[in-house]
C-alpha cells in the first residue's frame, strides 16, 4: 500500500517538492502519524501554520458546524462572519480596515499593490515609477512578483520576465536602507520578514525594526511587515512588530490565522492607505469566505485561552539552551530563533541533511530551509514533557556527530 501511494505520488504529482520520505495520513496536536500509524513529533508545523496544534478540536467543531451552514457566496453579497471578522481583526491587531484574502503570498501581493496605489493617489509618484524596497533573500512565495522581487536562483531563474518595480537591500542593514530611501523619491512601500525565515530564521539586531520604521515616516514610504510565519505566537508575541514596539503601515497575517484548518490570510491598514482601494481594483472569490473567517477569530482567541505565548517563550528558550553546548562542541555552528521560531546550523549541508533524515527514523520530523540551516518549529502547544522527548531524540543524533 505505502509503495503503491509513493508511486502515485511520482507518477502523477508535479515533482516541484523534495518532501521526506514519509507518508503522513493523520495529525493530532504536535504529533504526526504515517500510514503504519507512526507517530512523529512534528517540528515543521506546516510552515508555522499549525502554531496551535493539528486538529484542535475546539477548531474542528467550528468546522464541523460552518460547513453544515454557509462555506462560499463570494464577495458578491455582504457575509455575517466576514463583517464580524473584520472588527475582530482591526479590534485586535489596532487598525482601521482589513483586506482578506487566502494565501500568505496572495496577502503580500495585496500589500505591494496597495503601496502602489496609495504612491500614485497619495504621494503623488509618476504613473508606473511606483518601486518597493525589499531585502535580499527574502520569501514571500512563488508568483511572477515574488519570483521577480527575489534573489534566490532557484525561485526566480527561467521565469522571466520579471515584474519591475523592486529594490534590493541588505536584511537587517539600516545604512543600506537609507542609502536607497534618501535618494529615491518614487519609494513606496518597504517590506519586510521582522524574522527572515526561509533564509534560516535570520533574526534582527537591537533597534533595526523601529530604526526602519522611522526612516519610512521621514521618507512617506509605507512600511510592510510580512509575519505570515511570524505572527499569531510563534515568535512568543503575537507578532514581532508589536514586540519591537513598531506599528507597520500594512501588516501581512496567513499561515496559522486559521490554526491550519484553512487557507485565510488578510493584510490590515489604516484608512489613509485602504480607502484607495475600490470596487474593482482588488479581489478574490474564496477571500473572506464564511467558513474561514468563522474559523480565525478562534484561531487567535485560543493564542491566548491556552498561554501559547507564554509556553512558546519557555520552550524556546529550553531546546536553545539545549543545543548551545553542541555550539560548543563545534557539531553545531548556530542556534538561534525567538520564541518557537528555531534554527540549528550545521557547517556541512551534507551533514545538515543526514540529521534530518536520522530525526525521521527516531520520530522528529523536521527540514532544510537554506544551506546547512535546520527549522525547529514546533506547535505552540508543546508540552513540557513533549519537549524534554523531543530534546532527547535530537541530542541522541547530535551525539554520533561529536
Amino acid at each position: 500500500m505505502l509503495r503503491r501511494l509513493f508511486q502515485l505520488d511520482f507518477k502523477y504529482g508535479v515533482q516541484n517538492y523534495k518532501s521526506l520520505p514519509v507518508m503522513i495520513q493523520k495529525g493530532k496536536g504536535v504529533f504526526l502519524y504515517d500510514t503504519d500509524n507512526k507517530q512523529y513529533y512534528d517540528w515543521v508545523s506546516a510552515y508555522s501554520s499549525v502554531n496551535q496544534g493539528h486538529c484542535h478540536p475546539k477548531l474542528v467543531k467550528i468546522m464541523k458546524a460552518q460547513c453544515e451552514k454557509l462555506t462560499l457566496c463570494s464577495r458578491a453579497f455582504h457575509s455575517e462572519n466576514l463583517s464580524y471578522f473584520f472588527k475582530y481583526m482591526n479590534t485586535e491587531f489596532g487598525y482601521d480596515r482589513c483586506l482578506p484574502m487566502n494565501t500568505g503570498t496572495e496577502a503580500c501581493e495585496s500589500a505591494i499593490k496597495l503601496a502602489r496605489l496609495w504612491g500614485y493617489q497619495a504621494k503623488q509618484v509618476p504613473t508606473n515609477k511606483a518601486e518597493i524596497i525589499v531585502a535580499r533573500n527574502n520569501f514571500w512565495g512563488r508568483s511572477i512578483a515574488a519570483c521577480s522581487s527575489s534573489t534566490s536562483p532557484e525561485t526566480y531563474e527561467n521565469f522571466g520576465p520579471y515584474v519591475p518595480g523592486f529594490r534590493f537591500v541588505d536584511y537587517n542593514n539600516i545604512s543600506d536602507l537609507w542609502k536607497e530611501m534618501s535618494v529615491n523619491p518614487n519609494i513606496v512601500g518597504f517590506m519586510i520578514e521582522p524574522i527572515q525565515g526561509e533564509a534560516g530564521i535570520q533574526l534582527p539586531s537591537f533597534n533595526y525594526l523601529y530604526r526602519a520604521k522611522k526612516m519610512c515616516e521621514e521618507f512617506n514610504i509605507l512600511m510592510i511587515c510580512d509575519e505570515v510565519q511570524t505572527g499569531i505566537g510563534r515568535t512568543g508575541s503575537m507578532t514581532v512588530s508589536n514586540e519591537e514596539s513598531i506599528k507597520p503601515d500594512l501588516l501581512v497575517l496567513g499561515k496559522a490565522l486559521s490554526g491550519g484548518m484553512i487557507p485565510i490570510s488578510c493584510v490590515l491598514g489604516n484608512e489613509k492607505v485602504m480607502k484607495w482601494m475600490t470596487p474593482g481594483t482588488h479581489g478574490s472569490t474564496f477571500g473572506g469566505n464564511p467558513l474561514a473567517t468563522a474559523i480565525a477569530p478562534k484561531a487567535i482567541d485560543l493564542i491566548y485561552e491556552e498561554d501559547m505565548l507564554q509556553n512558546a517563550q519557555k520552550q524556546g528558550m529550553k531546546f536553545r539552551v539545549a543545543m548551545e553546548p553542541y555550539v560548543e562542541k563545534g557539531v553545531l555552528l548556530d542556534v538561534r530563533g525567538r520564541g518557537l521560531m528555531n534554527a540549528i546550523e550545521f557547517e556541512d549541508p551534507l551533514r545538515a541533511d543526514d540529521f534530518v533524515k536520522e530525526c525521521l527514523r527516531h520520530g522528529v520530523l523536521t527540514k532544510i530551509t537554506k544551506g546547512g540551516t535546520i527549522r525547529m518549529c514546533p506547535p505552540l502547544i508543546i508540552t513540557d514533557e513533549e519537549m524534554e522527548h523531543s530534546i532527547e531524540i535530537i541530542q541522541s543524533v547530535l551525539e554520533k556527530y561529536v
